[in-house]
């Protein structure tokens, strides 16, 4: 069989556009207007390539068929958006968790009396969570009963298999401090290794991650939790899957719990039931010392 150059296929009439748009924003939230059309078919011409289809009829074919359809999604949701994390991003969010989230849940009881519970809703490759994780242990060193655990969830399959591997190249550390490095990070022993980092294996065993759809109605999450992360998201999402996201992720929150979104994303406009404890950093109700969570 010849090989298929993306030269011989044609563009995505805009029906297709529609129905393809439609889809999306109802099984994962995200937004595709019309001027995103030649962004998807860039896009979509190299997933094309992968599954060896030769025209975009053949993909709605495989994307619409009701046995297929949950599969594609995945790749479908990767090839369409872009998976940009990195290590202490955004760094004020973590110096506000050291200097006050942390100090005023510790002293109501979080992760002395109770373990203190962490969500990163948006985990991709890991980078997040494991940064929680490095955050929560180094302000943990002069609590030696300080007990901890984060979540680490995101709709593709793909991104989730590479944060459970914890691998990460030289660059993609650079941005953790030194000491850090040598406290959560393992070397490979051999130099030519394409991950040469690895998370340390007691930092793993604070961080599990799992699958989950911010779109789903309901959650189905073991607990609440006292901080949730979920930044560079719903840059993706209309007004109103943002808001109906957001009353998800409160209802999930502890109260006095802190609710993080990215700092090109504002919750200003929606009516929720949140303080503003920062630039994109909020806060659902008070928790009081001894109050059970």
């Amino acid at each position: 069989m010849a090989a298929i150059s993306t030269d011989t296929l044609t563009s995505i009439v805009p029906a297709d556009f529609a129905r393809l748009s439609a889809l999306v924003q109802d099984r994962c939230g995200i937004q595709l207007p019309e001027t995103k059309r030649p962004m998807v078919e860039a896009r979509l011409r190299k997933r094309l390539l992968q599954l060896g289809l030769n025209s975009f009829s053949d993909y709605w074919r495989l994307l619409f068929h009701p046995v297929h359809q949950a599969a594609e999604l995945i790749p479908l949701t990767d090839a369409l958006t872009t998976n940009k994390t990195d290590f202490l991003r955004e760094p004020a969010h973590f110096a506000l968790l050291e200097k006050t989230v942390l100090p005023a849940l510790y002293a109501a009881g979080l992760g002395r009396r109770k373990p203190l519970r962490v969500w990163s809703a948006a985990a991709s490759t890991g980078e997040e969570p494991y940064t929680l994780g490095m955050v929560l242990s180094e302000w943990g060193r002069t609590e030696r009963s300080f007990d901890f655990s984060v979540l680490g969830t995101d709709i593709s399959t793909q991104v989730l298999a590479q944060a459970r591997q914890g691998t990460y190249s030289e660059a993609a550390i650079a941005p953790l401090p030194e000491a850090w490095r040598r406290a959560y990070l393992l070397r490979a022993r051999t130099a030519s290794a394409p991950a040469p980092f690895r998370i340390a294996p007691e930092l793993r065993a604070r961080v599990r991650f799992g699958q989950l759809n911010l779109m789903d109605d309901d959650y189905a999450l073991p607990h609440r939790y006292a901080i949730i992360f979920c930044r560079n998201v719903m840059i993706y999402f209309n007004r109103k899957t943002q808001a109906d996201v957001i009353r998800k992720l409160t209802h999930n929150l502890i109260p006095g719990g802190y609710l993080f979104v990215g700092h090109s994303e504002s919750l200003q406009s929606h009516d929720l039931p949140l303080v503003t404890v920062a630039p994109s950093a909020y806060q659902w109700g008070s928790l009081q010392a001894g109050e059970e969570v």
